[in-house]
């Protein structure tokens, strides 16, 4: 296993993050280094043909080569640069693909949905506050897709990824993003995702008892919100985001406009458009699976990433152009 740093970077439907990452102890991955970009490539995620936008792949274009600055300022030795759903989806994904290896040199690994879901599942197996569960679920709602596994004895059992990010759903069924999202609307959104979900080869399969990790910027800025109603830092909020607390979100959120949503102490700005139906969607997919709510975790696919960059190319598979 490497020992020196990684660098992973992860664009996604809504943002680019980086996490540059040393092995820590015990077989665990050390975060050297976390940074979010919001850049929204995803404009227009929910057409029936869809492609990215000349300025979200400007945008996404710009963020990757900051996120690379910040690699460079690390001294990571391997870079990985991920796309996820916005990417996969697009028709002109592999145009993005070219131009992001035109303008910096890495090659950009298109993850499939069986992919990214298993990653999330390597990711998640890695957070010291997981390691005392066996039989669990866990779900990672972004901008553009909705990955679902089920773990059983610690190994993915299942591993489905769902087009129900709240992206794309808010371009399916907000009339209007700038103004709140009226009942009509969350009914079509809640419908659309037990729809998808009964159709999906996804199964609660696990006994009732079985707990709920939530990945992803959803179910992370619903913690942010609760965390600063309490007066308190993401990281020292009880990580337990529970049903109840995203219909109460839902229910303060969903009626105001987005000016007013932007205000919202622990609502990034640039997720208060989406966040709504993200909350809808998080809520119905608790109720599907008689889940009671779900405990926050920041390991997700930027670590599964990780662990596969710091076991070495032999054993992870192209990982992208090493840095200078």
């Amino acid at each position: 296993m490497s020992s020196s740093p990684v660098a992973v970077l992860d664009i996604g439907s809504n943002s680019i993050k980086i996490l540059v990452a040393l092995p820590g102890i015990g077989g665990g991955i050390y975060a050297l280094f976390t940074r979010t970009i919001d850049a929204r490539i995803s404009a227009g995620i929910s057409r029936a043909a869809p492609h990215l936008s000349a300025e979200g792949m400007a945008r996404g274009l710009a963020a990757i080569q900051a996120l690379l600055e910040d690699a460079a300022a690390h001294h990571a030795i391997t870079v990985a640069l991920v796309a996820t759903s916005a990417v996969r989806d697009a028709q002109n994904g592999q145009e993005f693909q070219a131009r992001v290896l035109a303008a910096t040199g890495h090659r950009l690994r298109i993850l499939t949905g069986e992919e990214e879901a298993n990653l999330i599942g390597r990711g998640l197996t890695s957070d010291p506050a997981a390691q005392d569960l066996h039989d669990f679920y866990a779900f990672d709602l972004g901008g553009g897709s909705l990955e679902c596994l089920a773990f059983r004895d610690r190994q993915i059992e299942q591993a489905v990824s769902l087009p129900l990010g709240c992206v794309r759903l808010t371009e399916k069924f907000s009339s209007d993003p700038a103004g709140p999202l009226s009942d009509h609307e969350c009914q079509q959104v809640a419908a659309h995702t037990r729809t998808v979900l009964a159709d999906s080869s996804f199964r609660f399969s696990l006994p009732p008892s079985a707990i709920a990790i939530g990945t992803g910027g959803a179910v992370t800025t619903a913690r942010g919100i609760i965390a600063a109603l309490l007066g308190q830092k993401l990281i020292d909020a009880p990580p337990l985001v529970r049903l109840s607390d995203l219909h109460e979100l839902l229910a303060r959120l969903a009626p105001l406009p987005l000016a007013a949503r932007q205000q919202i102490p622990g609502l990034p700005a640039a997720r208060a458009d989406v966040f709504p139906v993200a909350l809808v969607t998080l809520a119905t997919l608790a109720s599907a699976g008689e889940i009671s709510g779900f405990r926050n975790s920041f390991y997700n696919l930027r670590y599964g990433l990780a662990a596969e960059a710091l076991a070495g190319p032999s054993r992870s598979g192209s990982l992208g152009r090493a840095a200078p």
